[in-house]
């Protein structure tokens, strides 16, 4: 590996990681976040799709303890990340739909160092705001959950161009039912990603007035649900 990506990565290894005997570092607080290169997602492994569904469910106790960098690269490629190079209008594919391949639903990462953006390609967690925010995910093991997904709608992703099939897509109330629609397909991703390899996942609401002024988000933006993720209690 070589030193520059060593060094990016280590915010990831020291925060995530496990050690060789298993116990966990304790999280530590960098003022000045820097993007996190994940590692490669595994693409194998885990219960069949099947097994999965049938272990699928919410689970609300999830403990604080933290989640390797490994377990969170394979979290976030199966929710949203990519799984072939070039689909429908000239976008790399997605493990979720989007409307007219629009991906126009982004995820950002609270951990307790800060908030991050993922970027799908390169595959990567791209700083927003040190801090920990997870207190906004809500209330109760949200706030000490390891990792909670902020789902956020940009609008301006939306291809409102001639060559747009879907003339109905500029319409704010069919663009409100297709980024609800999308996040929902995301979301499902990560429920049954976290029932193949035994992790806690909850769906719920968050508190949408001050996210949207402390991850600096446009106007163009909307902040619609989070999902915590982490280890069962």
């Amino acid at each position: 590996m070589k030193r520059r990506t060593f060094v990016r990565t280590l915010p990831a290894a020291t925060i995530l990681a496990g050690t060789a005997s298993g116990s966990y570092l304790k999280a530590a607080v960098y003022p000045d976040l820097q993007p996190i290169i994940l590692p490669p997602p595994e693409k194998e492994g885990g219960k069949s799709v099947l097994a999965a569904l049938q272990e699928r469910k919410t689970t609300r106790n999830i403990s604080p303890k933290p989640v390797p960098a490994q377990v969170l690269s394979n979290l976030l490629w199966a929710a949203f990340g990519v799984n072939r190079g070039l689909a429908s209008f000239n976008k790399p594919g997605r493990t979720a739909p989007s409307a007219s391949n629009s991906q126009e639903i982004d995820l950002y990462v609270s951990l307790s160092e800060g908030v991050y953006l993922y970027e799908a390609v390169p595959h990567r967690l791209t700083p927003v705001v040190a801090g920990d925010f997870r207190g906004r995910a809500g209330r109760g093991r949200a706030a000490t959950a390891p990792v909670n997904i902020f789902y956020v709608a940009d609008l301006t992703r939306y291809d409102l161009g001639p060559d747009q099939p879907d003339r109905a897509i500029g319409d704010p109330e069919v663009q409100k039912s297709y980024y609800y629609t999308d996040t929902g397909f995301i979301a499902q991703n990560v429920y049954l990603f976290a029932a193949s390899q035994g992790l806690a996942a909850w769906f719920h609401n968050c508190d949408k007035e001050n996210t949207v002024r402390e991850f600096n988000l446009k106007h163009t933006q909307r902040i619609l649900f989070t999902q915590t993720v982490g280890y069962p209690e």
